[in-house]
């Protein structure tokens, strides 16, 4: 199984930037697919996830309003827009798939697979 995380760099504050992870090795549609995020100094927290059909979403209050995550069962993709973007958002993200989640609230120690991790940065 791999998780190929894409799409970071860096961002002057209110900016955009668009996450990709590309799934391979995996029933994609079988797993409720998130992203987390580990800021320097900080522990891992959890960022927004998507239900394994796509219709249901659910974000951390600090993102909720600014973030949108997608998913592609057809090419095995998940995507994390991100708007509006503040110092504060700068962190290394990572896709996770969790195969056994009755909810959006994933937790981190009940992922099946991460991904590698892409740095976004918000600096001016």
């Amino acid at each position: 199984v791999q998780l190929q995380a894409s799409g970071g760099g860096l961002v002057q504050p209110g900016g955009s930037l668009r996450l990709s992870c590309a799934a391979s090795g995996l029933t994609f549609r079988d797993y409720v697919m998130g992203w987390f995020r580990q800021a320097p100094g900080k522990e891992r927290e959890f960022v927004a996830a998507i239900s394994r059909g796509g219709g249901s979403e659910y974000y951390a209050d600090s993102v909720k309003g600014r973030f949108a995550v997608v998913r592609d069962n057809v090419g095995n993709t998940v995507d994390l827009q991100m708007n509006g973007l503040k110092t504060e958002d700068t962190a290394v993200y990572y896709c996770a798939a969790d195969r056994s989640a009755r909810n959006l609230w994933l937790e981190e120690d009940k992922i099946d697979y991460w991904g590698q991790g892409t740095l976004v940065t918000v600096s001016s």
